[in-house]
């Protein structure tokens, strides 16, 4: 638990993204800074922080968000052959120095 501010609540809520991010496949660093920054924000839209930034207080809770955001850095495409390839790679799908981008989507499923 990274502040001692933090009620009972908060602190289960903050094992639980924590865990759900590693089981997603996230390092414990990575997960550790996902659940601290959600709970953060959650306290500071339910009025429980000192300070808060504009942002937080305006802008939708993440469990509100779902994700809505988190494609956007595939850019308007979707991700780069490269990117398709390299997941290929990782797969050890044959054939796929020879495959187009919408190839290699088809063969990791993403069609």
């Amino acid at each position: 638990m990274p502040q001692q501010a933090w009620s009972s609540k908060r602190e289960r809520q903050y094992q639980h993204i924590e865990e759900s991010q590693e089981k997603r496949g996230a390092s414990k660093g990575r997960a550790k800074e996902i659940a601290a920054r959600t709970v953060n924000k959650n306290r500071a839209q339910s009025g429980e922080s000192d300070r808060a930034s504009k942002t937080s207080l305006r802008d939708k809770s993440p469990q509100q968000r779902g994700g809505h955001r988190s494609g956007k850095r595939l850019g308007p495409g979707g991700p780069t052959r490269d990117q398709l390839y390299n997941e290929a790679k990782k797969r050890n799908i044959h054939g796929r120095s020879t495959m187009t981008k919408k190839e290699l989507a088809k063969a990791l499923g993403r069609d």
